[in-house]
């Protein structure tokens, strides 16, 4: 797909939220931009690189966000309606497990890394026993806040950020509610498929290129924190079979130990019956597994899901 009129290169990374940076482009509402992002490393991860690069990564410079755009007569009170036209992966990605990050880092001590080979003209890629379907998204969303604060990219926010929805992708459309003034949006952190959750810390990131719509929207005075809307599921492409799903259950008083023992099942369910390892395991539950609530009625205990497409298996 070619560019669009309007550019932000690689050359416009940031790894701060704040209103005081420049605007790369002034953009009126109703226009398309489309943006070239480097991966959440920042270019420091490469197809050739190994686990020991985890142990050298600078942490600092990374989830790079690429912008900011001013829009228009954006004013705080009104909403950035973002439509996400068209996004393309490189042909390469790269999913890790770092110590000290994920929802189960206090188990995995040790940094792995997997570089995924991406077949864009098939729509997934593969791994030992098993083929993840593309579905790319931004996991970078997200306007400038409404003070002189600078806040890290890592965190997601009430006005986006590293809000890391999968559902975000092409056909979507994400509502922002606008903070300062041109709203000052960024997007990156390029994904080329990820579960709900993301539970090891990364979903398959790579470079992305995205194109986007921008719309400006008053008197929308629900849009408080981000909102969006999908497209049909008819619509989004899927190139494995759909063989149902293989779930795991964790009930517990705590939303968060029920999402971390549900994601151990998984992971062992994994390890047992499809040849993997434990740190392949959890990547792979990360990358392609959905971790959701299933009840939070019947105090005091809730439960949580954590499940897998069995199409995902050859």
């Amino acid at each position: 797909m070619a560019w669009s009129n309007f550019h932000v290169g690689r050359n416009c990374g940031h790894v701060k939220w704040s209103r005081n940076i420049s605007p790369k482009l002034n953009v009126s509402s109703g226009q398309t931009v489309t943006f070239d992002a480097i991966d959440s490393s920042n270019g420091q991860l490469t197809p050739t690189s190994d686990a020991s690069a985890i142990g050298t990564l600078d942490l600092g410079i990374a989830n790079p966000v690429f912008g900011p755009i001013f829009v228009q007569d954006a004013q705080p009170g009104d909403v950035l309606k973002v439509e996400v036209i068209n996004l393309e992966v490189a042909d390469w990605g790269w999913s890790a497990i770092i110590p000290g990050f994920g929802l189960l880092a206090d188990e995995y001590l040790e940094p792995e890394l997997k570089i995924w080979s991406l077949d864009r003209e098939k729509g997934y890629a593969e791994f030992k026993n098993t083929r993840i379907p593309l579905r790319p998204f931004l996991g970078c969303m997200g306007l400038a806040p409404g003070n002189d604060e600078e806040l890290s990219t890592v965190p997601p926010t009430h006005h986006g950020g590293n809000m890391d929805c999968r559902e975000l992708g092409v056909g979507s459309t994400v509502y922002l509610p606008v903070q300062t003034a041109g709203a000052l949006f960024s997007c990156g952190d390029g994904h080329a498929a990820q579960g709900h959750g993301e539970v090891c810390g990364t979903a398959i990131e790579t470079p992305i290129r995205a194109t986007l719509r921008f719309e400006l929207c008053k008197n929308q005075p629900w849009v408080t924190s981000p909102q969006y809307q999908t497209p049909p599921l008819a619509q989004i492409a899927n190139p494995l079979p759909d063989l149902g799903t293989y779930g795991a259950l964790s009930v517990s008083p705590d939303l968060f130990e029920a999402a971390k023992n549900a994601t151990k099942s998984l992971i062992q369910w994994l390890v047992s019956t499809k040849n993997l390892t434990r740190s392949e395991a959890y990547i792979l539950a990360s990358v392609a597994a959905d971790l959701k609530i299933a009840e939070i009625v019947n105090v005091p205990n809730y439960e949580v899901s954590m499940s897998i497409p069995l199409g995902t298996f050859f």
